[in-house]
């Protein structure tokens, strides 16, 4: 009868259907010295779970890091690169010639017939826009009359 039950329960393990309260019966029964002749091929997968409890790892971890002979001079080295970089980027910036402001005018009627170019110039591409946006009302339009 326990035979019958271990076979049951071993099927039952394989179809991932067991509670774990059974899942520690096939444990103990594997465990032990009395395994049926031909359950003894599970044995090993029962058993590993006994045998991987009882491992330890015993290697000692060093807890002092092996310091390179080099790494601080470079860590010098490479702040002071940077460093060198940035100041150099920064004085380079500030020591540009000033170039003339464009776009400013000392008469203010030719500043305004400027601005008057320019503001025709961009309503000219608004109004392109606008003109375009009326293909997708009509779309609008048409997609209303098919989904109503």
């Amino acid at each position: 009868m326990a035979l019958d039950n271990i076979e049951k329960l071993v099927t039952k393990y394989f179809e991932a259907s067991t509670s774990i309260a059974e899942e520690k019966e096939l444990k103990a029964y594997f465990s032990s010295n009395n395994v049926a002749p031909h359950l003894e091929h599970y044995k090993p997968l029962f058993g590993y779970a006994v045998q991987a409890k009882q491992e330890q790892y015993k290697a000692s971890i060093p807890l002092q890091s092996k310091k390179r002979p080099y790494g601080y001079w470079l860590s010098i080295a490479a702040t002071i690169l940077v460093l060198f970089s940035v100041s150099l980027f920064t004085f380079n910036q500030y020591n540009q010639p000033k170039t003339a402001d464009l776009g400013t005018y000392n008469d203010p009627e030719v500043a305004f017939k400027e601005t008057q170019k320019a503001l025709a110039m961009i309503s000219e591409h608004v109004n392109r826009g606008i003109g375009s946006m009326s293909y997708l009302n009509e779309y609008q339009q048409s997609k209303n009359k098919i989904f109503k």
